[in-house]
């Protein structure tokens, strides 16, 4: 027997899936344990090995690999919980990082904060300026030495930032991405001096052309990179005295895993783990169930999370932005908001509700868990409008206080706006709702697509609850609830789904035409970093496949489009039809005739995404058929629901999910209790329950839509 486990470290509940060579697929969820978060992996692999009656050395010693998701690295950047590192770069660009080429005041606002413009600042300053230092030396576009790397003045730079207290180091030169050797050298003169100190390279986190955005991605990777590097190591050490026989892997922004002694080097490429890993699981379920445009929506304890999957593949960019500042990761496109089941519930000054983005997280998680929580969330309006059980949630193991969360509602949100607590609780219910849906036109509308064509699938601890409301929103009328074996534990799903995945990039600006010998010799010297790369995983794959691209625009613009470039020797046809999938692409994103081919076209940036598929991958599997459609065997009783603010509470069937059979069709309104989360089916909608387990909710009349 082997087994596949993939774990999913949020800020609230850590899950785990877990699939054998048999199609078994066993899931569970404990509590998050911050700040050591390796407790609770091993807590909820402990989970797993009860439900195979194993003991977890027993379990370990029969697992091929384990695939693993955190936030930790990205709730380090967002908080600003990193230490002091060092930046090293050319003489006379040290600023570069502070002037943040004018787009630290725009990158990642919302149109509010654009419209502000007396109230913007360059918010976020990644280092003090006493350890951002400057080397002579120069290379040129072409990649020629200029100027000489001055030794001795390196080192003094060196030693002065590790006099400081520094222990991790980014270096990032003018032109390196065309001729590394100033980097290496520089880093072998850190080693002479102090070899623990961390290092990373632009020319090795982010060898892309634009200085700005190549020196942050840089330094943000050197601020992760030793946390992640001590964490990975402990885990990784448990494991192993705990009979891990397989590797340990970690979950890219790219949707692929990478080996976690892999992972520290590039640390940057982690940060959108746990956030890519229900759009594979989406991926993954679309095959089974024939899906190929997927709205994925994922409600955890602290974010929501969107993201599309367009005719089977995921959306997929070249860049994201943490805290206003450029950051070069190849990634899924995945858009998040503060406001998750553990969202705190708070007034603006205008007496406005709001909902999030700040949250209570596991410790000391919402009023109702009782452990010292005080402001409204999420989760307590769900436990006072009778959506969840009294009896708490993780099957009891959780218990719930409805007085402490009538409490916090009352205090905080009910008395101020001179509601009753059922209607304050029913106001958040229906905010969390709204908020959620806008992230929605933002993910689908604004990418240009009609919601209209996608079926959505909705996980997460608290996404069942809130998924018929959000879709409802955007105008989606059909809503998938991975339940089954995975239930709340779908983005673990989605890592134990996921294969390695590695990219290899290098800017080579060029007019098209070119010559198609320069691309071959880019994308050669990059397929040769991918295998190899891919050689280092320990890992032995069925099949290996690289994808070629370029990162293309027209003329004069800053922005680039990615095109794809077919395998195999190249010509000057099939730059020419790279050329053209890069128009067609362009037309999609910003409509017919936006494109202007007579400016020219410049291909900027080369790529290769190397996919090393692994042997075998969860699927879901069938369930027993209902002998009629008929669900009065599942029902578990019934209890005052308030689903509807107008309509107030009604009593409402409750259902077992675990006695629900293939075939059972819900009448809304209704409401699904699952070991891991609880599912509303709003009056309007029907709710199906397919060959897999998966709740199919469908939307019958106009009421549902309201």
């Amino acid at each position: 027997m082997a087994y596949v486990i993939g774990v999913d470290v949020g800020g609230t509940f850590t899950d785990a899936v877990l699939d054998d060579d048999a199609g078994t697929v066993l899931a569970a969820k404990s509590p998050s344990t911050p700040p050591d978060y390796s407790r609770g992996v091993l807590d909820v692999l402990g989970l797993l090995a009860e439900q195979l009656g194993k003991s977890l050395p027993e379990m370990l010693a029969e697992t091929h690999h384990i695939a693993h998701g955190t936030t930790s690295s990205l709730n380090a950047l967002v908080m600003g919980n990193v230490p002091p590192v060092g930046f090293l770069t050319t003489k006379g660009h040290r600023d570069s990082i502070f002037i943040m080429n004018v787009e630290g005041r725009y990158l990642g606002r919302s149109p509010h904060e654009l419209q502000n413009v007396l109230g913007q600042a360059k918010d976020h300053t990644l280092l003090p300026k006493r350890h951002a230092l400057e080397v002579t030396e120069r290379m040129d576009r072409d990649g020629n030495v200029v100027v000489r790397l001055d030794e001795d003045e390196a080192r003094a730079a060196i030693r002065a930032l590790l006099d400081d207290g520094v222990r991790a180091i980014a270096v990032s030169l003018l032109w390196s991405f065309r001729n590394p050797a100033h980097e290496h050298r520089l880093r072998e003169l850190v080693a002479e001096a102090d070899p623990d100190v961390f290092v990373a390279l632009s020319s090795e986190v982010s060898p892309r052309i634009r200085e700005f955005a190549r020196n942050a991605t840089t330094i943000m990777s050197t601020q992760i990179g030793p946390g992640l590097r001590d964490y990975l190591t402990t885990l990784e050490d448990t494991l192993r005295e705990n009979r891990l026989s397989g590797p340990l892997l970690v979950m890219q922004s790219n949707g692929g895993a990478v080996a976690a002694k892999e992972a520290p080097a590039t640390a940057i490429s982690t940060v959108g783990s746990v956030l890519t890993g229900g759009v594979v699981g989406s991926v993954a379920l679309g095959r089974q169930l024939g899906h190929r445009n997927i709205i994925s929506t994922d409600v955890g304890g602290t974010t929501f999370l969107a993201g599309l999957v367009v005719d089977g593949e995921p959306v997929r960019d070249t860049t994201t932005v943490i805290n206003h500042h450029p950051i070069n990761v190849p990634t899924l496109r995945v858009d998040a908001i503060g406001s998750g089941g553990g969202a705190i519930a708070w007034l603006d000054a205008g007496g406005n509700l709001r909902i999030g983005p700040r949250s209570a997280q596991a410790v000391p998680g919402p009023a109702c868990y009782g452990n010292g929580g005080t402001e409204p969330t999420n989760t307590d309006a769900n436990l006072v409008l009778g959506i969840l059980p009294e009896r708490g949630l993780l099957g009891g193991r959780k218990p719930l206080s409805l007085e402490l969360a009538r409490q916090a509602i009352e205090t905080q949100i009910a008395k101020p706006l001179g509601l009753s607590v059922e209607e304050a609780a029913a106001a958040i219910y229906t905010v969390q709702n709204a908020q959620t849906g806008d992230l929605l036109r933002k993910t689908v509308v604004e990418a240009g697509h009609d919601p209209r064509g996608f079926v959505l699938y909705a996980f997460g601890g608290a996404g069942p609850a809130h998924c018929a409301g959000y879709a409802a929103e955007v105008g989606v009328g059909e809503v998938v609830v991975p339940l089954g074996p995975v239930a709340s534990a779908f983005s673990a799903y989605g890592l134990a789904s996921s294969d390695i995945a590695l990219a290899a990039e290098l800017s080579d600006p060029t007019t098209v035409p070119f010559d198609p010998a320069r691309a071959e010799q880019n994308f050669a010297v990059l397929e040769k970093q991918v295998r190899e790369g891919l050689d280092r995983q320990g890992v032995k794959f069925d099949t290996v496949e690289l994808h070629r691209e370029i990162d293309m625009r027209y003329t004069m613009q800053l922005a680039e489009v990615t095109a794809p470039v077919v395998s195999g020797p190249l010509d000057a046809a099939a730059i020419e039809e790279a050329a053209t999938a890069f128009e067609e692409r362009y037309a999609a994103l910003y409509g017919k005739d936006a494109g202007f081919r007579e400016a020219g076209i410049q291909a900027i940036t080369f790529r290769v995404r190397g996919i090393g598929i692994l042997p075998f991958s969860p699927e879901l599997p069938t369930i027993p058929a209902a002998d009629s459609p008929d669900p009065a065997e599942a029902r578990a009783g019934h209890r005052p629901v308030c689903l509807d603010a107008a309509a107030g509470y009604a009593d409402t069937p409750v259902y077992d999910y675990r006695k629900l059979r293939a075939g059972h069709e819900l009448a809304g309104p209704a409401i699904v209790e699952v070991p891991t989360t609880t599912v509303v089916v709003p009056g309007g909608t029907t709710g199906t329950v397919d060959s897999l387990g998966n709740l199919i909710i469908r939307r019958t009349s106009a009421r549902s839509a309201s």
